[in-house]
């Protein structure tokens, strides 16, 4: 009994022993698996879970191309690449378990666990990937409205569209005149109806808004039409001649349309309008058909009250004269202590009377005065008289092509013809009673009231005006001639200049230092027009030289005839506007920006202006 005990203790001993060695030597290599690793990763992945023939996401299937090199722009942190490492070893791991039990469990962590750690990758990678393509697209840069991209550095001009489209029909007419373009028909044609269809896209168009809609085709079919024309013609020197042989031409092209522009400027300015010529006539006609009684103004006798506050005003243009003094009132605190003085020559004195007959200033008082019987001023008191007269200057403005005539058209403007525009340097003269006189040209608009302008104290000078010494070309060594010596050793170059327009002149002062004797001695100096050109500021200038009192500039704003640039704030705050220049409100050629100010002052409404047809 006892030997069999033993026996089958052995026997199990022996069993322990050898069976452990049976099991793990290559001949059990058959009891093991036959599938690969590779062959296991493969099978897993077709496993089905609880029925369900959806494929198990144990490993993300990627590409070929991403299996070589990775996910381009993906990027993995320590964890996410610990759980991967920690993955792949479970994966592995189970590949070499042969219980059914031990698999089983290994596949389904492996399963979770891999799900798990793909969901988490694939967020990781996708929010990566989407701020890195939003990054992308907002460095795009935006296309505008023609499928342009816009520059993220630089600011889209508003005309950029417009400027390309001039330039391509620049480039267009280079290639039309080159030879090797001409010989080829088929392409001169094809140009030819590009250029056409640019022109009518362009139109009037001074800005992209302004283009059609189907400008931007028009743009590239005519940049493909150029780029044949580069291939016809690849020489660059014979493009680079043609250019600057287009240039010269416009150059001399723009020159000589600089030249007609202001000799037709000067034209116009010097011409009356049809409607400023039918309106004296229309009121001549009615003057005349007053009786004697009614052709008299009212408040005769405060045209020589020195307390009031008097104006002195030479014009030959009713309707310009009628804005003056219109404002003038409308901006008056006390209306009837303002004198309006005006002189105007034979041919418009009945018409001036008639206009201020028929349309009174309030209470303010008129004088309307005809410079022909001014007896005293003949051509043997005043020089300029005489040389207005004289055979050389009626040469110097009607004979155009003397060999003597100025070539700037500015100096040979008929209105200094005028006796008119010299009456400023007779004012003693004019108003022997009166003390102190304010002098208004027939070109402004009063916008304040001008009361205080008497009260200002001149200390001592005759003349108060507002200096114009602004910019360089209102010093005195632009309106006189200072390499004659009569000038250069009496004034000063670099002096500030004034501005005729509204100057306050103290009479008594002017009687004290014989100002008028002054004019006429400089006159005299000037005959041959050696010391300056004509008009009345050179003279002016001269005559007044250091006897001239500097007023606030809010007196009185300049260049709204010639300059469209005047700051609007100085216009606003301005007691006296002033049309000096070419470009008169009453013209058509008159900037619009000021011609708002003026025309309030005009009743378009008005029998006479409807009948002459002048209209805003």
């Amino acid at each position: 009994m006892m030997v069999k005990l033993r026996n089958l203790v052995l026997f199990f001993m022996l069993l322990t022993v050898v069976a452990p060695i049976l099991l793990y030597t290559d001949p059990a290599a058959s009891f093991k698996t036959p599938f690969s690793k590779r062959d296991f990763l493969e099978d897993v992945t077709a496993l089905t879970f609880n029925s369900d023939g959806n494929r198990l996401n144990l490993l993300p299937r990627e590409t070929p191309a991403v299996l070589r090199g990775g996910l381009v722009g993906a990027v993995y942190s320590d964890k996410n690449s610990r759980r991967l490492d920690q993955l792949s070893a479970r994966v592995l791991s189970a590949t070499d378990d042969d219980t059914h039990s031990h698999t089983d469990i290994s596949i389904k962590q492996v399963t979770h666990d891999a799900a798990s750690d793909s969901h988490i990758n694939r967020e990781n990678m996708h929010v990566q990937l989407t701020q890195q393509t939003s990054e992308k697209v907002d460095e795009q840069p935006e296309p505008n409205a023609f499928g342009a991209k816009k520059d993220t550095g630089n600011v889209l001009m508003p005309d950029a569209q417009v400027r390309h489209l001039k330039d391509q029909l620049i480039r267009a007419k280079v290639y039309l005149s080159l030879p090797s373009a001409k010989a080829n028909a088929h392409f001169v044609r094809e140009l030819r109806l590009r250029i056409k269809e640019v022109q009518r896209a362009l139109a009037d168009a001074s800005k992209d808004s302004d283009l059609p809609k189907t400008a931007i085709e028009k743009l590239k079919a005519m940049e493909q039409t150029l780029a044949k024309g580069k291939q016809i013609q690849d020489d660059c020197s014979t493009v680079v001649k043609k250019l600057r042989a287009m240039l010269h031409s416009a150059d001399e092209q723009l020159r000589v349309h600089k030249k007609q522009t202001m000799f037709l400027t000067q034209l116009t300015a010097k011409t009356i309008p049809k409607g400023l010529h039918c309106l004296p006539l229309r009121l001549t006609t009615d003057y005349y058909a007053l009786n004697s009684s009614e052709q008299q103004f009212p408040n005769q006798e405060k045209l020589e009250d020195t307390q009031l506050y008097h104006y002195a005003l030479f014009s030959d243009n009713v309707l310009a004269t009628s804005v003056v003094v219109n404002s003038t009132i409308t901006n008056a605190k006390h209306p009837s202590k303002h004198v309006f003085h005006i002189v105007t020559d034979r041919l418009n004195y009945a018409a001036m009377r008639m206009w201020f007959l028929d349309n009174p200033p309030g209470k303010a008082t008129i004088q309307v005065q005809n410079v022909e019987e001014f007896t005293w001023l003949n051509s043997s008191y005043s020089p300029v008289l005489k040389q207005l007269s004289s055979r050389s200057m009626i040469d110097y403005y009607f004979r155009a092509h003397h060999t003597n005539s100025d070539t700037n058209l500015k100096f040979r403007n008929p209105k200094y013809l005028s006796i008119l525009n010299h009456l400023r340097f007779y004012l003693p003269e004019i108003f022997p009673k009166l003390s102190k006189v304010l002098f208004l040209d027939d070109d402004i608009v009063v916008q304040k009231d001008l009361s205080g302008l008497w009260s200002v104290d001149l200390k001592g000078n005759v003349n108060g005006a507002v200096e114009t010494c602004g910019e360089s070309f209102h010093r005195f060594d632009r309106y006189l001639n200072f390499s004659n010596p009569l000038i250069s050793k009496n004034f000063d170059p670099r002096a500030c200049g004034w501005a005729y327009g509204m100057n306050v002149f103290d009479l008594d002062e002017w009687k004290r230092q014989n100002i008028t004797e002054v004019y006429h001695r400089w006159q005299d100096l000037n005959q041959d027009r050696e010391l300056w050109k004509l008009g009345t500021l050179p003279p002016g200038l001269i005559t007044f030289w250091r006897r001239t009192y500097p007023l606030d500039r809010k007196w009185h704003i300049l260049g709204l005839g010639y300059n469209p640039s005047v700051n609007q704030r100085d216009i606003e705050r301005a007691a006296v506007i002033h049309y000096n220049g070419n470009l008169k409100p009453w013209l058509e050629i008159g900037i619009p920006r000021y011609r708002g100010f003026w025309s309030k002052h005009v009743d378009y409404e008005h029998v006479y202006l409807r009948e002459c047809n002048i209209n805003p």
